[in-house]
């Protein structure tokens, strides 16, 4: 399999310069252009394709945080989101019950400021989380504490997700 920090040219590492990681992406999806291939042989047309897939599936995976720390933790061999292993921190999963349920109570009352203010909450969660998984990639390398981390990351930006959908529709 193509490490994709390689194909990029980039150090495998949670912390990627984003402008760097878009030139090389852009650089990459120029060299496959169908245009360059369109007077080339099936075989290689198809290869091209193929290319600009991977370079496609490159790039979504290492623009962003949670795709990174995931594709980082799989690449030596630890699975973050392995559904036989459930073992979670109870004072997490408390606060996912928690902040579900400040959620569905602001979805009930039609509360747009609330929902604006649980928004940048989250949005704080999540940055201290990213700021969390950066840190032990550098300093601890405990993988097991990468993977908790990535997992409650998972949760929260799909806890922003639901949210920034729920304010779409009230707009």
């Amino acid at each position: 399999m193509q490490n994709y920090f390689e194909l990029f040219d980039l150090e495998t590492s949670f912390l990627v310069d984003n402008e760097a990681l878009k030139k090389a992406y852009q650089a990459q999806v120029k060299r496959f252009h169908p245009d360059n291939f369109a007077t080339k042989s099936q075989p290689e047309q198809l290869q091209a394709l193929q290319s600009t897939s991977l370079v496609n599936s490159a790039y979504t995976t290492l623009k962003t945080p949670l795709n990174r720390a995931s594709y980082l933790l799989n690449l030596e061999d630890v699975n973050p989101f392995d559904e036989k292993d459930t073992n979670m921190d109870a004072n997490f999963l408390l606060s996912q019950i928690e902040l579900r349920e400040q959620l569905e109570g602001i979805k009930e009352q039609q509360d747009s400021l609330a929902l604006d203010d649980f928004i940048e909450r989250v949005q704080d969660f999540i940055r201290d989380n990213v700021a969390s998984i950066s840190e032990a990639f550098r300093h601890s390398r405990d993988l097991q504490e990468i993977k908790t981390l990535v997992r409650e990351l998972k949760f929260y930006e799909q806890l922003n997700k639901e949210a920034n959908i729920l304010m779409d529709e009230w707009l």
